[in-house]
Parts: structure tokens; sequence; C-alpha cells
């Protein structure tokens, strides 16, 4: 086996090496990147959903308090508005089913949604209800406490998905390390065989040339390096025989 050849075969394969655990670091990150959006497409955003239905039934629930107050135009405009805001922020989490009961906890807040909005639909303002503290507290407070339960509920589930999911992303990320902390281990141990093979192949046979033409006294013996490999250095080996032999002649 020629000398290139040899010393080419150890380069190659720490290239093969390298090349193999870049695609493979390369494909896991791949992986990683997709979870992360899936995680921002499925739970973040039913959450975010969630935070909003939150912040529209309080909003309902003030706008509740300013018609019991007989305060009945600024009352129906935060209403108004805090309604069209929820049913928004509903229909994303609506459209958005990822996790398992998912749809069940949708279910449950809009029946209690409805229940809750039957109460402050009818008129309030020029009617018994009107600065009525217990019909509040006996009624209206306790549909908002359940819709806001409901809503708590579909966000748990939804934080607690997305908890598991990023503990699978760390596991997924060491995964993508590990090729790269594998390929340089595997590199440094091949560097050193690699030097041994170099010191056994190139170093060690020129040094016994050396030596051997050094030591040599054309009439006293003949010429021998003892180079055992079969490459260019036993040719060259050989090469310097022929000579010596042409020269004694």
């Amino acid at each position: 086996m020629k000398i290139k050849f040899k010393i080419l075969t150890g380069f190659l394969l720490i290239i093969i090496m390298l090349l193999i655990a870049g695609a493979m670091s390369i494909y896991e990150f791949s992986r990683i990147g997709k979870s992360v959006r899936a995680l921002i497409d499925d739970n973040y955003k039913t959450i975010e959903a969630s935070k909003t239905m939150i912040v529209a039934l309080e909003r309902e629930d003030s706008g509740i308090l300013l018609l019991i107050s007989g305060k009945w135009k600024a009352g129906r405009r935060i209403l108004q508005s805090a309604d069209s805001l929820f049913l928004s922020a509903f229909d994303t989490a609506k459209n958005n089913l990822t996790e398992e009961d998912e749809d069940i906890h949708i279910e449950k807040i809009e029946t209690s949604y409805l229940k809750f909005k039957d109460k402050w639909e009818p008129p309030i303002v020029g009617t018994n209800k009107e600065n009525s503290i217990n019909w509040y507290f006996t009624e209206v407070h306790m549909n908002f406490i359940e819709v806001k339960s409901e809503i708590e509920a579909l966000m748990t589930l939804n934080q607690d998905s997305m908890h598991l999911e990023a503990s699978e992303l760390k596991e997924q990320a060491h995964r993508a390390i590990m090729p790269g902390i594998v390929a340089i281990a595997s590199a440094l141990i091949l560097l050193v065989l690699f030097n041994f093979f170099i010191g056994n192949i190139l170093v060690k046979p020129i040094k016994k040339l050396i030596n051997s033409v050094k030591g040599y006294h054309l009439l006293s013996q003949e010429f021998n390096a003892d180079i055992s490999n079969h490459d260019e250095f036993k040719i060259l080996e050989n090469e310097i025989q022929e000579l010596i032999q042409r020269l004694k002649k």
C-alpha cells in the first residue's frame, strides 16, 4: 500500500466521522426547531387565548357592576367590547384543539359562559336588579367564578403539556450535542492513532534509511535498511541497493 493512500485513508476516516456527527446534529436540531414551532403554534396560542378570555371576563364583571350602580351607557359599552374580545379568544382556543380532553374543557367554558351571559344580557338598569348587591353575589358572581375556573383549567392543561414538551426538548438538545461530543472524542483518538501510524509509516523508515546510509561502507558490507513495509520506502531501499551494486561494478 502506497504512503499517499495510507495518509489519505487516515484523513478520510476523521472527515467521515465529523461529517456523520455533523449530519446527526443538524438532524436533531432540525427536529428541535420543528418541536419549538409546534409548541408555539399549539399550547402557547391556547394559553394566550385563555389569558385574553380571563381579561375579557373581568371587564364584563366590571361592566355588570356599572349597570348595577345605574350607569347604563358605560356598563353596556364595556360589556359589548369585552364580549366581542371573549368570543374572539374563545374561537382561537376552540379551533386549536391539540391536547387530550381539551374539547371537554372548551364545551364547559362555552356552557358556563352562556349561563353567565344570560345574567347580564337582559336589562338591569331600571329593574329590581339595580343596586342589588345581593343579586350580584348570589347569581352573577357565582357564574363569573365558574367560567373563570373552566378557563384556568384549560390554561393549566396547556401549561402542563408545554412543560412536558419543554422537558422533551431538553432531552432532544442533549441528543443533538452528543454526536458532536462523540465525534470530537473519536477524532482525538483517531489523531493519536494516526500519529502512531505516521511514526511507523514515515518517521521510522526514514530514520532507518538515514542510519543505514550513514553506517554503510562501500567495500565492507551489503546495504540493508531492513524496511519491512512494501511501500515507497521499500522501493527506495531497493533502488539504493541497486545503485550500490552498480557502483561496485
